[in-house]
């Protein structure tokens, strides 16, 4: 590829980035598009709205961004929780080492790089980006060492910014434990795989047990039930209710309309007060507490006096057959994933099993387009395997952009269907939580990217081909140094299509907009509705910053020019993402940190392949020297990852005993215990509707009203109206504009 062919790639995204940002400007000062861009601010009924028709409602400017830039780790943290710090800060040490290696790379590499053979240069668009590369520095040249050199520099102050990050973060979530003293996750276990007895039900058999083995730390329990036919039973109901409802509707909006110069009277807003009158209320189920009570399998929520009693329980070993009496720490009230906790406790393993064979032909069957999309970078091959496109293809911008822009895009395209195949391979595993079944889909989708857009990628050809690679551990080395730097320029392209596009259209909103856009302008259906506030889809967007650091650490000694085009990414998904967080997302779970160790697991993979590419490359061009100083530091990047999984790693999988102790004796000092006791009846509620009928009678608590309207990205149809009873208190007034010319929300 020429890099005339990079440079038409980084035209055409960066003329992508700058419209759709701009575009995104205006967007989100209309009305009309509240309900896309500021579901969190709609949610906590911050906004203020304004209908007066002003020309800065149709001015880009670059508000967001200095908002973005200016809200600190602190507010995100009280604002969204742990999870979303955890992921800046993956975005902030991806900008540290990245500065760091593009000051290396670039002043030390690149120069090296470019003069390494003896040759006259063209004029720089003319060149070949080969020229660029170390395919460029000649065998047994004595100045790979500076590769060598910056080798060094990158994998050390990586290793030193991980240490400092995974300490940090250690104790974030070491005070995120500590400061939910109210949280009943810690008395709860969750019990499964439950013996079967003829002559009582398992509730029985549960008080039994516990009340024998268990007796001093042992509270009480809450079954499960086989929520399947219930649960569609009350969703039936309740959609008929709404339904009958949406008639009268219009006798408890309140309307507001100002005048707009351009398009008449509006409708902006038709927000339903306060719904008190569930559907609960209506009588419409009958005695449901029977039919569910007829329905129990075999697991249970068993609540325990201390923190303590519930972790030994939950850590031990209950019975001399392992699978019965299965336990585990439960998850949070708002974390349950009911619809897994009925399956059978011995189907598990084979659901494993099963997912991951599914997972592996998934990812065999995607070897075909992202062959496809290899064939399309070497413009010879494509003229051989289409002879009609000979004529289109001698012109030169034709070439330029099939070699330099469209592989990239249809590989992009293709892999929009991961993400939700994974979700549902992770669902069918059998997670017992839903922020589980997120860290599960996103380690997935991590393995899919890496192993599809890298490795298949470097060695395209046939399946075999490509596996055999590993089976000749000897000549890993080599055929690494040989084939990745000829994919780097695949690479270079691959960052400015799906890194600055992504993050254009993540900023956008592009399905909750055109759904909005459908609904009002062919729909004609000018009424408000309310909305799905989604979640931060942490499956989808880890994996893809983790995919760019992976690219940095393989390709930065290789192909120098990669390092700044990473780093303005990394630089501008900083600001998206902190302003997605601010405005569009709202986190309905936490996993308390846990997304760290997958971002450093796979920084160390990284900086490991990086170093036995090196090694490779440097067999190749006959520097012993190099190679010998390649091999120490491959071995100190491996025992730096093992001291940290010793060091940090049991943190993030278990909670301290000291810990829970002292948590235990201040609750007990200041009287605390009995209130968590009375919390503990009301926390786990299977059958919210149910509850919300009978709370005087079972117990349950009915907050899960709130937590419903919050609904996890990877199950949302985002731009569809969702009737949500309950999420507006009193009416609403709209007020004047923002300090940001955004719309907003205030009691009056």
């Amino acid at each position: 590829m020429e890099f005339s062919a990079l440079l038409t790639s980084v035209g055409i995204n960066i003329g992508i980035c700058v419209m759709l940002f701009s575009l995104y400007s205006i967007l989100r000062k209309q009305p009309s598009n509240i309900t896309v861009y500021f579901g969190r601010k709609i949610a906590s009924r911050k906004l203020k709205h304004c209908e007066t028709f002003c020309f800065d409602r149709f001015v880009p400017s670059p508000s967001w961004i200095v908002k973005a830039w200016e809200t600190t780790e602190e507010e995100i943290l009280a604002l969204d929780g742990l999870d979303s710090v955890v992921f800046l800060r993956i975005i902030i040490f991806s900008i540290r080492v990245f500065s760091i290696a593009a000051i290396t790379c670039l002043f030390l590499v690149l120069p090296v790089n470019y003069y390494g053979q003896e040759t006259t240069h063209k004029l720089i668009p003319s060149e070949s980006l080969d020229v660029f590369s170390i395919e460029n520095v000649k065998e047994n040249s004595k100045w790979l060492c500076a590769h060598c050199i910056a080798l060094y520099v990158i994998c050390c102050s990586a290793c030193v910014l991980l240490y400092f990050e995974y300490l940090s973060i250690s104790r974030m979530r070491l005070i995120y434990i500590t400061g939910a003293q109210m949280n009943p996750t810690y008395f709860t276990v969750l019990v499964r795989s439950i013996p079967w007895s003829p002559d009582e039900s398992y509730s029985e058999t549960v008080r039994k047990f516990f009340t024998n083995y268990h007796e001093s730390g042992y509270l009480s329990h809450q079954m499960i039930y086989r929520s399947g036919t219930v649960q569609k039973l009350l969703s039936d109901a309740e959609k008929m209710y709404n339904m009958m409802k949406e008639n009268s509707v219009e006798m408890h909006c309140q309307k507001f309309k100002g005048g707009c110069f351009c398009a008449g009277p509006t409708n902006s807003f038709a927000i339903l007060p306060s719904v008190n009158d569930s559907v609960t209320d209506k009588n419409l189920y009958g005695d449901m507490d029977m039919l569910a009570g007829e329905k129990e399998c075999s697991a249970a929520f068993v609540f325990f006096k201390t923190r303590y009693a519930a972790l030994m329980a939950a850590t031990a070993l209950q019975s001399a057959n392992p699978m019965s009496w299965a336990t585990d720490l439960a998850p949070a009230p708002h974390d349950v994933y009911w619809s897994n906790l009925s399956i059978p406790y011995r189907q598990l393993w084979i659901r494993k099993i099963g997912t991951l064979v599914a997972a592996t032909a998934f990812m065999l069957v995607f070897l075909l387009p992202v062959t496809l999309v290899q064939s399309m970078t070497q413009l010879e091959q494509l003229q051989q395997a289409f002879p009609f496109l000979k004529g289109l293809l001698k012109k030169k911008y034709m070439s330029e952009l099939v070699t330099g822009y469209l592989p990239s895009v249809i590989l992009i395209l293709f892999m929009y269907l991961v993400p939700p195949t994974m979700m549902s391979f992770s669902a069918l595993e059998g997670s017992i939580s839903r922020s589980g079944r997120k860290r599960s889909a996103c380690l997935k989708v991590l393995y899919f990217t890496i192993w599809n857009v890298f490795f298949v990628n470097v060695f395209t050809g046939s399946i075999l081909r490509t596996l055999n690679v590993f089976f000749s551990v000897k000549d890993i080395p080599a055929t690494f140094g040989k084939a990745v730097p000829a994919q780097a320029s695949f690479f270079l392209t691959y960052v400015l299509s799906s890194g600055w596009a992504s993050l254009s259209c993540e900023v956008m909103q592009l399905f909750p907009l055109t759904c909005n856009l459908i609904r009002r302008w062919i729909l004609r259906i000018k009424s408000e509705p309310l909305f799905e506030t989604l979640s931060f889809p942490y499956h989808t967007e880890v994996p893809r910053i983790l995919l760019f650091g992976f690219l940095g650490f393989t390709c930065c000694i290789l192909a120098p020019l990669i390092t700044p085009f990473l780093l303005f990414y990394f630089f501008l998904a900083y600001l998206v993402y902190k302003n997605q967080i601010l405005n569009v997302y709202v986190s309905k779970y936490e996993s308390g940190g846990q997304f760290w160790p997958i971002a450093h697991n796979t920084t160390i993979f990284a900086m490991v392949v990086a170093q036995i590419i090196a090694l490779g490359v440097f067999g190749l061009k006959e520097s012993p020297v190099a190679s010998g100083f390649t091999i120490p530091l491959i071995i100190g990047t491996l025992l730096f990852h093992e001291y940290c999984r010793q060091r940090f790693g049991p943190i993030f999988k278990n909670t301290a005993a000291e810990v829970l102790i002292e948590m235990d004796r201040k609750d007990e000092q200041c009287g605390r215990l009995e209130e968590m006791y009375k919390k503990l009846r009301t926390a786990y509620c299977q059958f919210t509707l149910l509850a919300k009928r009978d709370t005087s009678t079972s117990g349950c608590s009915s907050n899960h009203n709130n937590e419903n309207s919050i609904i996890d990205t990877e199950s949302a149809k985002p731009g569809k109206p969702l009737e949500v009873h309950g999420l507006w208190n009193p009416p609403f007034h709209l007020d004047d504009m923002g300090d940001l010319g955004v719309p907003t929300l205030t009691n009056k």
